[in-house]
């Protein structure tokens, strides 16, 4: 059984900080590149950043280079999203999944709010 829970999210003031950390089920995180994605209000689901499965290669999505981090700890099934310098724009819900660039799986999580006031 597939599990994401994505957790960290909140209010943060332009310039903030925040960590977010995806929980996955060994199924899906063992053996696969993992990625995040978010999806502001009446947009369309789009790709953040990806890490491959043994953490060594990451890609972003060319909005948040240099602002956010992506890496994984395979010993506890976790991805993580560090993102620094927040701007509005990142205002979003963030999923994770599987997948390099594209999720892999139909099953999506809760996710988790971001939210970044000017």
């Amino acid at each position: 059984q597939v599990q994401l829970v994505e957790s960290g999210g909140g209010l943060v003031q332009a310039g903030g900080s925040l960590r977010l950390s995806c929980a996955a089920s060994r199924s899906i995180f063992s053996r696969n590149a993992m990625g995040w994605y978010r999806q502001a209000p009446g947009k369309q689901r789009e790709f953040v950043a990806a890490v491959t499965s043994s953490g060594i290669s990451t890609d972003y999505e060319d909005s948040v280079k240099g602002r956010f981090t992506i890496s994984r700890d395979n010993a506890k099934n976790t991805v993580y999203l560090q993102m620094n310098s927040l701007k509005p724009e990142d205002t979003a819900v963030y999923f994770c999944n599987a997948g390099w660039r594209r999720p892999i799986s139909d099953y999506w999580g809760q996710g988790t709010q971001v939210t970044v006031s000017s």
